[in-house]
């Protein structure tokens, strides 16, 4: 799983990983705006609280997360959790709905980034990509609920001993590095 706040460079150091390792991908946001871009029930439900900068109910993540998994079939290298889970909640729904299936989470990577930083990749991605959330006020909500609701899972995960601290400011290569680093010794 890789962790960290929006504009952590999750999506950057998943891409990298895939191609390296062979692993699927499952980024809970990019799932949710490819059903928001083609209106779904769900899509519209959950622009909604996208809108508002709240999280998506976690019996719906869980759902949508599960078939995604599923649709992988069981011969697969592994998977990347992309901004799931975000709280202890959902982390507990995460294992039991892999444990279910025989598997589980090998490591939690968590990408830590300064927040004036942070706010600054997140500006910059608004402007080139035009994604809608990507605009301060969003980004300064995002951000008190990620302090709030999905900070607490790095202790969550620490206790599950598999949570593991990457500095994630910095060269990309030098955090790739440090990533595979991890992904090799488990």
């Amino acid at each position: 799983m890789i962790f960290g706040a929006p504009g952590s460079g999750k999506g950057t150091q998943s891409d990298k990983l895939i191609e390296k390792y062979g692993l699927n991908h499952i980024s809970t946001g990019d799932v949710l705006r490819a059903e928001i871009k083609k209106g779904t029930e769900l899509g519209r439900t959950a622009q909604q609280y996208i809108d508002q900068g709240q999280l998506i109910p976690d019996d719906l993540m869980v759902s949508i997360l599960a078939s995604v998994y599923d649709a992988f079939g069981r011969s697969h290298k592994g998977v990347i959790f992309d901004g799931f889970p975000r709280t202890i909640p959902q982390a507990e729904a995460l294992k039991l709905m892999l444990s279910e299936r025989g598997d589980k989470v090998a490591a939690m990577l968590e990408l830590d980034v300064p927040e004036d930083e942070l706010m600054k990749r997140l500006l910059l991605r608004g402007q080139q990509s035009g994604r809608a959330d990507d605009n301060e006020e969003t980004i300064k909500k995002r951000l008190v609920v990620y302090h709030s609701q999905t900070q607490p899972l790095i202790e969550w995960y620490a206790k599950e001993g598999i949570h593991y601290h990457i500095d994630g400011l910095g060269d990309l290569d030098r955090i790739f590095s440090d990533i595979c680093k991890v992904i090799d010794g488990i």
